[in-house]
């Protein structure tokens, strides 16, 4: 088990802490409506310190990312951000990850925690390049600040002008009086703010201060639990449910970080799959009738039992007061109002396909 650096300060504040990617991590602190809520109406922190973070530099470091990644990392400038994923070389996914460049030959990598060492060795596999590269991962805390008040309290401890920062940019700055945090325009809430990744030694310091700048705005700290709903509701993939080693970019609705102007790993296979138009898809659904909360691996069926499908993610929405879900289905079960059965606990359960964001 590892331990992120306010691990401490996390079970002193009486979270309940799951074992998550390898971690000890809190999936929640009281009441996990009243975290979700706080975040989307107000503020909430989420310690995300067990994400991954890997810094390329080089000459060639572009034509790396460029090699490794399905999204177009030649259109970055400097301060700005990028969505992409890590195609492997059987049609599906290493990872998804963010993209940061930093200049021409330096770019900050962001990937996820259950797959820092695979992500690390599928990159090293392809450096060809010549490219440095460094794990910065067990070093590195970051604390995601969420929430329409994010933007206010986080004001009150920096220099930095937050409101002039558009979304996927980042700056470095002075926060919280420490030097060089990298302050990132990003989320996993879809309700807006900015994560902050600095050394270890100084988080407790930054949660501190963050808490305190909040104080007025009722902030809360919140924990994986509503990571989860939030990310849902908004539609946003999470790797080990709606996307794998076994989906393509294109199945699952990222066939805008896909892009075939360049030259990446398995490119072609993709390309074919859009050209082809995917079998599968990756749809959101609602739940019609009471019966039971969506799960992952449910089975989705037609209206005359057909199997067409299978949950990736589901959730009660504690802001919709739904029920809803992702999950992949066959194309022609793919358009949204098409009726669809979710089996739970051996009864099928009626709901419709319908646009994401849910929210």
């Amino acid at each position: 088990m590892k331990y992120v650096a306010l691990n401490d300060l996390h079970v002193s504040l009486g979270a309940k802490m799951i074992e998550f990617a390898g971690y000890n991590m809190p999936v929640l602190y009281n009441n996990l409506i009243q975290e979700h809520n706080a975040v989307r109406n107000s503020i909430g922190v989420f310690d995300v310190s067990h994400m991954g973070e890997f810094l390329l530099k080089g000459e060639k470091a572009l034509d790396l990312v460029q090699l490794v990644t399905s999204n177009d990392a030649s259109v970055l400038v400097d301060g700005k951000i990028q969505y992409s994923c890590l195609p492997n070389d059987k049609g599906g996914i290493v990872d998804d990850l963010l993209v940061y460049r930093v200049s021409a030959t330096e770019f900050y990598l962001v990937v996820n925690a259950s797959n820092i060492e695979k992500d690390w060795n599928w990159i090293s596999k392809h450096n060809t390049f010549g490219v440095e590269m460094t794990n910065l991962s067990e070093g590195t805390s970051l604390l995601a600040v969420q929430g329409p008040n994010a933007i206010k309290a986080l004001q009150k401890l920096t220099d930095v002008n937050l409101s002039e920062m558009e979304y996927y940019t980042f700056k470095y700055g002075t926060l919280a009086g420490i030097s060089h945090v990298l302050i990132s325009n990003t989320g996993y809430t879809g309700a807006g703010g900015f994560e902050l990744y600095v050394p270890n030694a100084e988080a407790s310091k930054l949660w501190d201060a963050i808490f305190n700048a909040g104080a007025e705005f009722d902030i809360k700290p919140a924990g994986l639990g509503a990571r989860d709903t939030l990310r849902l509701e908004k539609g946003f993939c999470l790797y080990g449910n709606d996307i794998n080693d076994e989906t393509s970019p294109i199945e699952a609705g990222l066939g805008w970080i896909t892009k075939f102007t360049k030259s990446f790993i398995m490119a072609e296979h993709h390309k074919a799959i859009k050209d082809n138009k995917p079998t599968k898809k990756l749809v959101g659904f609602e739940m019609l009738e009471r019966g039971g909360i969506p799960r992952q691996h449910h089975i989705i069926k037609d209206a005359n039992g057909n199997v067409i499908g299978e949950v990736t993610s589901g959730t009660q929405s504690p802001t919709l007061s739904k029920a809803i879900g992702m999950g992949y289905v066959d194309a022609a079960h793919s358009k949204v109002d098409t009726e669809i059965f979710i089996e739970i606990r051996d009864k099928q359960i009626k709901a419709k396909v319908v646009k994401t964001p849910f929210l």
